[in-house]
């Protein structure tokens, strides 16, 4: 730039820019002792102590310098006085000057500005709808099985059947539309590949179905369906109202105990130790949350499984075939402190998934009844992330009972269950987590008849997790199930299962 026209640009605006970076915004300030290579024995001090008086208009860095000496472009002079003439109403015969010697310049920009303009009130008049917004998440899973143990015939099936590497995916689209600014109508679209025959679906037991794992499987070919659809809405300050025809139990609390439920590999350990208490059963339902400035909360929810149909003798409402779940559940969460007292009533049928052992699954998806499941849940995390990871951990119990009829002998009569969790925020990097699990899903403690029943059964889990943009992250992870037959392992041998996959998980 010719040295006639930056000495008057720098007497009239003392503009500067950041190097190698844009010019920075401009905004008023108070003087200049906030630049810290600014001096009053500088050649422009005095002009520009008068600039910053009169106008208030002087361009300047975040980390406090002016950096007067350097070298600017045209285009960057041009856009500092552009963005100067909004703030100046007096015009003065210096200022006029520079408009004329940056007339061309101020053109280009002041039409680029009014392009963008347009474009964006073009967008606004023919987006879908102005209350609505989408996100996204895509899954991809890489993964493999790996069967040991004593019991031949168990082992060798399990291995030809579920032991090949294959890839997965899972794919949400949730738009979340409000009308009031406080109310919520959240439509949920979901398809994904993992079907009743993959190990990470849930076979040879439901112990190891991944979290988010999804089956919308016709025919074979996956296709799009509603995973979700319910409305919230707030009944003044302290209360909120869910429902829907197809609402998940766990869309119905004003907290939840766990902070590892959303990063959790397997869904079991996503269910704070209490897979029959929390059991993400969806339908048709309605819940209220209470929720107190103290910090406590309330919840109240009913899901009935089979509330679609119109049939009292194959779902509905209330009825004995509606696979219905009732919730309870009282928290207090503060500061880095979270615990929950949760109870459900649970109606026994084909539809419960308990994560649990055959012989738990057995008695309740095949026996009509009611299982009532109590839950304790607690977790904390430090005030700063590091080597000292959150904690958490639940426990659960379980009373079943059966319908007149059933023949209870061998049958579930008390279960239960227990996890702890830890996790750790910015491992080696910021942004990437690390997390480990290990627990006892739903096992047999005592059945009906005095059989004294050999149901346990320990799963691990470990993973890490790279956050490879704001958008994209890869996990690596492993589980191990020590026991998934429980007592149904053949007398005398044993049975093991060993898993590994690589999941690249992709947000928009």
């Amino acid at each position: 730039m010719r040295k006639g026209v930056a000495s008057l640009l720098g007497l009239s605006l003392a503009c500067s820019v950041l190097a190698p970076g844009p010019v920075s915004a401009v905004e008023p300030i108070r003087g200049l002792d906030r630049f810290s290579d600014v001096r009053p024995t500088d050649w422009a001090y005095q002009a520009l102590s008068q600039l910053v008086d009169r106008f208030g208009c002087v361009a300047g860095f975040s980390n406090g310098s002016l950096l007067g000496e350097r070298t600017i472009t045209r285009f960057e002079a041009a856009a500092l006085l552009n963005t100067c003439l909004q703030q100046v109403s007096d015009v003065t015969d210096a200022l006029q000057r520079l408009i004329k010697e940056f007339e061309s310049e101020l053109a280009l920009i002041r039409g680029r500005v009014d392009g963008l303009e347009a474009r964006l009130g073009e967008l606004e008049a023919t987006q879908f709808s102005t209350t609505t917004t989408l996100r996204g998440q895509a899954y991809f899973v890489a993964n493999a099985n790996a069967f040991k143990g004593s019991a031949r015939g168990f082992k060798r099936e399990a291995n030809r059947s579920l032991g090949a590497a294959n890839l997965l995916f899972d794919l949400e689209l949730d738009l979340s539309t409000s009308f009031s600014g406080k109310d919520l109508l959240l439509t949920k679209l979901r398809t994904g590949s993992f079907n009743a025959n993959n190990s990470l679906s849930g076979a040879p037991t439901n112990q190891s179905a991944l979290n988010i794992a999804y089956s919308s499987n016709d025919a074979g070919e996956p296709v799009l369906s509603v995973d979700k659809l319910f409305y919230q809405f707030p009944i003044g300050s302290d209360f909120t109202v869910i429902i829907g025809p197809n609402v998940a139990q766990d869309d119905m609390f004003g907290m939840y105990p766990s902070l590892y439920g959303d990063d959790a590999i397997l869904n079991y350990s996503a269910l704070a130790g209490a897979p029959l208490a929390y059991n993400q059963n969806q339908g048709a339902g309605a819940g209220l949350i209470w929720s107190g400035e103290s910090g406590f909360s309330l919840t109240g929810s009913y899901v009935a499984i089979n509330g679609n149909s119109d049939n009292t003798q194959q779902g509905g409402i209330a009825t004995s075939s509606a696979g219905g779940t009732a919730t309870i559940q009282a928290g207090y969460q503060s500061g880095s402190w979270a615990m929950a007292a949760v109870y459900s009533g649970l109606q026994n049928g084909s539809w419960l998934e308990p994560y649990g052992t055959p012989l738990l699954n057995d008695s309740l998806q095949n026996n009509s009844g009611c299982t009532h499941a109590f839950g304790l849940g607690g977790s904390w995390q430090p005030a700063d992330s590091g080597w000292i990871p959150s904690i958490s951990a639940g426990w659960g119990i379980n009373s079943t009972t059966y319908d007149p009829g059933v023949h209870r002998d061998g049958l579930v009569e008390f279960s239960q269950s227990w996890t702890l969790a830890l996790q750790w925020d910015d491992v080696f990097q910021q942004g990437n987590k690390a997390g480990m699990a290990v627990g006892q899903p739903v096992f047999a403690t005592s059945l009906y008849g005095g059989d004294t029943p050999d149901d346990g059964n320990y799963v691990w889990e470990w993973w890490y997790q790279f956050q490879v943009t704001d958008n994209i992250s890869v996990t690596p992870a492993l589980f191990y199930l020590s026991r998934p037959l429980g007592q149904e392992t053949a007398s005398g041998g044993t049975f093991q299962q060993l898993g590994g996959l690589v999941m690249t998980s992709f947000s928009f």
